[in-house]
């Protein structure tokens, strides 16, 4: 039977225990795959500032680290945590590592890309043109495969479970606040 939202779905917290993501309902989620030792790691400051911004208003990142994309995201989870609050301060609820692509992947992520597919990467910025050309040159038709790409791909799912939105890890953080400000005012 297919799902029709997310609330479905179970995930692991740091301690491994199981956690509902219909705990969440009636939030507005921000989704994200994340990874300590990536050029992307920064986001993590913006995604901080835009938790700090929207939670009151019903915002919750929810991040869950994922060593697969040039095993960017080492440790355990107390290493990556301990990192992540240490550096960057973050208090949104981080979850344990998780594969988003593959056999082992999560189920919650098989869903995440069935309902928004890679949208491609901003060929405006020179990472978005790298990694373009560099997946392009190893697979030609890469951009129609609807697997996460790498690390700070982000879901934004709305007040009922739905995703909504998908943004890569190019994408501007003022699109996606954009993105967030617009589902907070979803009824």
């Amino acid at each position: 039977m297919a799902q029709k939202n997310v609330y479905k779905f179970s995930v692991k917290d740091g301690n491994e225990r199981t956690v509902k993501l219909k705990d969440y309902k009636g939030k507005v989620l921000l989704i994200v795959n994340t990874a300590t030792k990536c050029g992307f790691t920064p986001q993590y400051e913006a995604l901080q500032k835009l938790y700090e911004t929207y939670k009151k208003q019903g915002l919750v990142i929810l991040d869950f680290p994922c060593n697969q994309f040039g095993a960017q995201a080492p440790g355990t989870f107390r290493d990556i945590h301990s990192f992540c609050t240490g550096n960057y301060g973050t208090t949104f609820p981080q979850f344990a590592k998780l594969n988003v692509n593959g056999q082992s992947e999560s189920p919650l992520y098989t869903y995440l890309k069935a309902q928004q597919p890679f949208k491609g990467f901003d060929l405006n910025s020179s990472i978005g043109k790298f990694l373009d050309e560099k997946f392009r040159a190893e697979n030609p038709a890469y951009a129609k495969d609807p697997s996460i790409k790498w690390n700070f791909t982000k879901f934004l799912i709305d007040r009922q479970g739905h995703v909504i939105d998908r943004f890569e890890p190019t994408a501007d953080m003022k699109d996606v606040e954009a993105g967030v400000k617009a589902a907070l005012k979803m009824k």
